[in-house]
């Protein structure tokens, strides 16, 4: 296992991260539990090969993971590194800060955190109850309690906003935010994260098994060879000198051990491939033949379809060979009762904002169709 500074929280941290929100469970007459025999034989293996990083959070595998956490790796303790998370939707008042994190403590059975995160951080959370409510105070005043040892925030906004989260919140040691070969959105700001001193840990570096599939991708985009397209994935967002941590949820110890192995490489991958990867992956969006960028220009319809979204499935399809996938997120769009090109009210507002002159009812019209035949 190799291993990497954690930024200015001075720790080294294991290139591979277990992420606990998917753990094996089983469900009785409608209850949850998770399956503590197979968990703790799947965390405790990942401790022998080297994995030292643990992330859980209070809603994971039915609001489970952080006890099954903390009593498969007790015996451990002391030998890894246990992070988990405020969960913002429940603060009202600077008391939960302290409320919350003594139930965490409960649930995982120890003494301290040593990174405690203010869960999925947006400009709005951030500004009215991490600012707002004085929170930081609370986690000053925690660590200085020894109740944990590294003040942290996980993060789903915009991009840009990161920069501010980190400006203002002066006393953050490391973020955790998404980050992918096909989600690149936060690359900038992970750069800026490591130019201030944070560590910084990427989620769902697989797409949260998007790029689980052995597709051509990787020979399509890449000087490696026929490698599958998950081996891609993860060798990329380990290529970023700017990531710590690549953090994976793994149910099987074979998915744990061809992750660990990946993790193993000191050279993961060469500057110059990892440049030449990137531009490879743009280069398959701009020659696809729906030249969508995702922009929300077109938003919001009048009939509240939602076009980026029917375009992205389709871009799954046909750029990227995730077939499986594409449709699996087409037919949840629609069983969410998504609107689509039968709804439309043929005001054409998206074809006139559109910068990319898209024929937007032409092409709703085709992809739907494809979509439908997958």
């Amino acid at each position: 296992m190799q291993y990497r500074s954690y930024g200015k929280s001075g720790t080294q941290i294991s290139a591979l991260g277990f992420g606990c929100m998917r753990l094996p469970e089983i469900e009785e007459n409608g209850i949850w539990r998770v399956d503590e025999e197979a968990a703790t034989v799947l965390l405790r293996k990942a401790a022998a090969l080297g994995v030292n990083y643990f992330d859980t959070g209070y809603y994971y595998c039915h609001r489970n993971s952080e006890a099954a956490v903390g009593k498969a790796l007790k015996p451990i303790r002391e030998t890894v590194l246990l992070s988990t998370k405020l969960p913002m939707g429940e603060v009202k008042d600077a008391g939960d800060y302290r409320r919350w994190l003594e139930h965490s403590l409960r649930e995982l059975d120890t003494g301290y955190v040593d990174y405690y995160h203010f869960w999925a951080l947006d400009r709005k959370s951030f500004e009215e109850k991490v600012l707002g409510l004085g929170l930081l105070r609370e986690a000053r005043r925690a660590k200085e309690e020894g109740l944990i040892r590294h003040i942290s925030f996980s993060f789903h906004d915009d991009a840009a906003v990161i920069r501010d989260i980190i400006d203002k919140g002066e006393l953050f040691e490391t973020m955790l935010v998404q980050y992918n070969l096909l989600d690149r959105s936060n690359e900038e700001m992970i750069g800026y994260a490591a130019s201030k001193g944070l560590g910084v840990a990427a989620m769902g570096p697989v797409g949260g098994g998007r790029l689980a599939a052995p597709t051509g991708l990787a020979a399509r985009v890449s000087s490696l060879g026929a490698l599958p397209t998950y081996e891609l994935a993860l060798k990329y967002v380990l290529g970023n000198p700017n990531i710590s941590c690549a953090l994976s949820g793994m149910q099987t110890q074979g998915m744990l051990e061809r992750n660990a192995a990946l993790a193993s490489d000191p050279a993961p991958m060469s500057a110059a491939e990892w440049q030449r990867v990137g531009e490879a992956v743009e280069q398959l969006e701009r020659f696809s033949d729906l030249y969508c960028t995702g922009c929300g220009y077109c938003q919001p319809c009048p009939a509240k379809i939602d076009i980026p979204k029917i375009f992205n499935c389709y871009t799954y399809h046909n750029v990227y060979e995730l077939h499986a996938h594409a449709k699996e997120m087409y037919e949840e769009y629609r069983t969410k009762g998504g609107k689509t090109l039968v709804n439309c009210k043929n005001c054409r507002l998206c074809e006139q904002k559109c910068p990319q002159h898209i024929q937007v009812r032409r092409e709703l019209a085709r992809v739907e169709g494809v979509l439908e035949r997958i």
